[in-house]
């Protein structure tokens, strides 16, 4: 039985790690409305998956419509996080991930959970 809390060792937080994310030789997928950018990295300290989530201002100007966006992007990573992880711990390789929110309206809860998942299920074919 697998654990569905969502801890804060696996939030990327690290300035090095997001630039080096997005600097270059990551790639990425979009599934509408979202698009995953990941890129593998090596490192004894990582955790197996570090996860990010961006909602930019420019899609939504109220802080109360991004929160709620990035609420169901986090539920919806916590829930199926499985499809992605287990393939990585069973090679044991670690994972950069980066979730971008890229419509301009809200989406319901459930359609949210069927890309996250669409996108996991994708990126752990492609390693």
């Amino acid at each position: 039985m697998s654990e569905y809390t969502f801890h804060k060792t696996e939030r990327l937080c690290s300035r090095t790690l997001i630039e080096r994310l997005f600097a270059g030789g990551s790639k990425s997928m979009p599934a509408f409305p979202l698009r995953i950018v990941y890129l593998p990295v090596e490192g004894d300290c990582l955790p197996t998956l570090s996860v990010l989530f961006s909602v930019p201002k420019k899609r939504f100007k109220r802080a109360v419509k991004r929160n709620r966006v990035k609420r169901q992007l986090r539920e919806a990573y916590r829930l199926h996080r499985d499809v992605l992880a287990e393939p990585l711990q069973q090679t044991n390789r670690k994972l950069l991930l980066a979730f971008i929110w890229l419509d301009n309206e809200l989406h319901p809860t459930h359609e949210v959970e069927e890309k996250v998942k669409k996108l996991l299920q994708l990126t752990a074919e492609r390693l």
